[in-house]
């Protein structure tokens, strides 16, 4: 038995970023059991907007800058570049998406390894938090994907003919009808379990192994 667990995330937020250690504790503890299914939700669709309006009574870019090196010294296993929206401010999540999107798509058709598509998602977020790169540029949105071994023409045509915005779309809408909130967002069972937010490894670890204890149709999840 293999317990799905979709994550909606915004490759911009630094809780997404954060939780990818959660991700791999919850891999190392469960193994085949878990399966990760990686999508994307809207959160940092335009930053110029977003950060001015929402920080606006808490230093705005330098305050939101001061809350993720507060937020990267409580999880030292991750590094936040300390540059972060001073010198570097990308406008939008959603051209990295895109491209990450493209970048499912073709592993699903066999075009790249298995891997690759989750390798990218992580390797974007690295190249924002960690080194502090443009990743709403698609010069390196189109160099970090390819380090990660991904062609960058395979991802074009995908691009081209509307498949990759149709994929995101779906992320889009699914994300919505599912009442995702933010980033980041786990669902399980069907979207009758949702993780929302910076949730520890032993909150996840707790629904999980309420669905692997297989209660009867007739059996409420103590979850």
């Amino acid at each position: 038995m293999s317990i799905p667990i979709v994550a909606f995330s915004d490759v911009l937020c630094v809780w997404a970023y954060v939780a990818e250690l959660r991700l791999d504790e919850v891999k190392r503890a469960f193994g085949d059991q878990v399966s990760i299914q990686h999508r994307f939700c809207t959160v940092f669709g335009d930053t110029a907007r977003k950060i001015p309006t929402t920080w606006a009574d808490r230093g705005g870019y330098d305050g939101f800058n001061a809350h993720l090196r507060h937020t990267g010294e409580q999880f030292p296993e991750t590094v936040i570049h300390p540059d972060l929206w001073r010198s570097v401010r990308p406008a939008s999540s959603w051209g990295a998406h895109l491209w990450l999107k493209a970048t499912q798509l073709d592993e699903a058709a066999g075009g790249c390894a298995s891997g690759t598509a989750d390798a990218a998602i992580r390797a974007m977020r690295a190249a924002f938090f960690r080194d502090a790169r443009d990743i709403s540029a698609r010069e390196v949105q189109l160099a970090v994907l390819q380090a990660a071994g991904a062609d960058p023409a395979r991802l074009q045509a995908l691009v081209d003919d509307g498949r990759a915005f149709a994929a995101l779309a779906s992320d889009l809408q699914d994300a919505e009808a599912m009442r995702v909130q933010g980033s980041p967002t786990f669902v399980l069972n069907d979207g009758r379990q949702k993780l929302y937010g910076n949730v520890g490894f032993r909150i996840i670890e707790a629904n999980i192994q309420e669905l692997l204890r297989e209660p009867k149709p007739d059996q409420a999840s103590w979850c």
